[in-house]
């Protein structure tokens, strides 16, 4: 009689795959530049949502004895530690409450565009070959104006809203997302998996928000946040020129064309919300360079190497 034991096969231990946030949040510790950068967006962002709640009127309320402070007194309130503007408001305040409306804009003018370019991207690499020239023409007339110019002159006949700022960046950002997203459908609708599920049935609006959506996404993610930055420093520019939001709100780059008659005798009018542009803008870039890397299974081993290098 044969021991039952002896026949029974012993299973290699297999390890337990990690938690995707967990490996994410690891490799973002590892890179110590995108953790840095996350850090300084996280601020950004908490100061641009709570900070006209707590603020109030501290960043609207003139006071003439203040007028061009200069910064580093710290012998006044802190809200005045980055000196006084042309009616003696207090820069650090206004810089904290002009974050709002900057990321607003940059945000609300990257989602519509983000949304409707890879909608329309998916429809035109998917279906057929009319519906996907037709949606190319319109990106093609789109592009063939300069962004900025075709802001200018929208801004210029209508009002220049918050509204309609968004609304004109959004537009002139979606052949942007639209010829990626095309692109990267193109390539993934001749692969195996999608048309194994185009034989078993599955309708196109499955195949397309199903299958291919969550590989062309991560691209998309990482073009956004470079987005993000372009359209921020857009809306500066036309702030800059005076065609943007208009008194009594407030942004970065109205902020810096409203210092720009002080430069020789107050520049810290202009510096500090220029600063504030650079530091953002910079911070994306880098967030951006290391979601390229962390979302991309072919690159993701370059911050694997940096964590056994480091550890």
């Amino acid at each position: 009689m044969t021991d039952p034991t002896l026949h029974t096969p012993i299973l290699p231990d297999v390890p337990e795959a990690p938690n995707p946030v967990t490996q994410m949040l690891r490799m973002l510790w590892n890179d110590k530049f995108a953790f840095v950068s996350v850090v300084i967006l996280l601020i950004i962002l908490v100061c641009a949502i709570t900070g006209p709640l707590w603020l109030e009127d501290i960043a609207t309320k003139q006071n003439l004895r203040g007028r061009n402070a200069p910064p580093f007194d710290f012998s006044t309130s802190w809200p005045y530690w980055l000196g006084g503007d042309a009616l003696g408001r207090p820069l650090l305040a206004r810089i904290i409450v002009a974050a709002q409306n900057t990321i607003f804009v940059a945000a609300g003018a990257v989602f519509f565009s983000l949304t409707i370019g890879t909608v329309l991207g998916l429809i035109a690499g998917y279906t057929s070959r009319i519906i996907s020239q037709v949606i190319m023409r319109l990106a093609d007339i789109v592009m063939s104006f300069p962004s900025l110019l075709l802001a200018v002159i929208v801004l210029y006949t209508l009002d220049s809203s918050v509204f309609n700022l968004v609304i004109v960046l959004a537009i002139t950002r979606i052949p942007v997302y639209l010829r990626t997203a095309r692109a990267e459908t193109l390539e993934v609708r001749e692969r195996m998996f999608v048309q194994a599920a185009r034989v078993m049935g599955a309708s196109n609006g499955r195949i397309i928000f199903r299958h291919i959506l969550p590989i062309v996404f991560p691209t998309l993610v990482t073009i956004a946040t470079l987005d993000f930055a372009f359209v921020m420093l857009a809306e500066s520019a036309l702030s800059f020129l005076g065609i943007g939001i208009q008194p009594p709100e407030i942004t970065w780059g109205l902020m810096v064309s409203q210092g720009r008659p002080y430069l020789t005798s107050a520049w810290w009018l202009s510096f500090w919300p220029g600063i504030a542009i650079i530091l953002t803008t910079l911070s994306l870039n880098l967030v951006s360079h290391w979601l390229r890397t962390a979302l991309d299974p072919a690159q993701r081993w370059r911050l694997e190497n940096v964590r056994k290098k480091n550890g």
